[in-house]
């Protein structure tokens, strides 16, 4: 009996693997079905398919954080942007930066600009696994920031102080990072009278991932929360 009741729990135990391996692989074919099937033209519009969006705007966000030797370190990252009322998130592959990171679980934030575009974009040319200091070849300087492990580059005058609150690892050496901005400096000089930064001063850049370029953040063209009661009050 009870050579009976083993064999059973094998038996059970391969057909339960089996059928778990069988949904997996059908839902490993519809998920290849859904990515190969053939992309209807939207008609009057050139398509282009899925492989190349273009998201806009996207920012230059610039990544300084240190590595063991404590040397800092910057990179530029456009996928990334704000996902709660204090969190940044950002979605990198592998790099100094994301091993920076595991190391010391703290970063800042700063924002390329017109002003330093050249720099900023040298950031995301060269890797910090290939240039000891790209900080110093740059032409730009650093502080420690007095509250998380991280650099301050002292030349972008915007600069948020985060610590990670999250890693989601991507088996392939990158992750999404959550980091929760604990302070936020700036520099007088890109404040207007009321004290709030002013990006007609700062004059930060969005990357057009269409061209390839960076593009100076414009003028304004409303009021959040206020332009879209025009429509509501027509209605009225």
């Amino acid at each position: 009996m009870k050579k009976t009741t083993f064999i059973l729990t094998i038996a059970l135990t391969v057909m339960s693997a089996c059928g778990q391996k069988g949904e997996q692989a059908a839902t490993a074919n519809t998920s290849e079905e859904q990515r190969t099937q053939a992309v209807q033209d939207v008609e009057g519009r050139k398509n282009f398919g899925g492989s190349h969006p273009v998201i806009t705007p996207l920012p230059a966000i610039m990544i300084a954080t240190y590595d063991a030797d404590e040397t800092p370190d910057v990179m530029m990252a456009a996928w990334g942007g704000q996902c709660d009322y204090n969190k940044i998130c950002v979605n990198l592959s592998a790099h100094k930066t994301t091993d920076n990171l595991r190391l010391n679980k703290a970063f800042t934030i700063s924002f390329a600009s017109k002003d330093n575009v050249v720099q900023s974009d040298y950031f995301g040319l060269v890797s910090g696994n290939d240039v000891k200091n790209k900080v110093a070849q740059a032409g730009f300087t650093a502080i420690k920031s007095p509250n998380v492990n991280a650099p301050i580059v002292c030349e972008y005058p915007l600069t948020l102080e985060c610590r990670v609150v999250k890693m989601e690892e991507d088996g392939g050496g990158g992750a999404r990072v959550v980091g929760e901005v604990v302070n936020m400096s700036a520099d007088e000089s890109i404040l207007n009278e009321e004290g709030l930064v002013d990006l007609d001063k700062l004059l930060p850049v969005i990357y057009d991932s269409s061209t390839h370029t960076y593009r100076v953040v414009g003028e304004v063209v409303g009021h959040a929360w206020q332009s879209g009661k025009a429509i509501s009050e027509m209605q009225q």
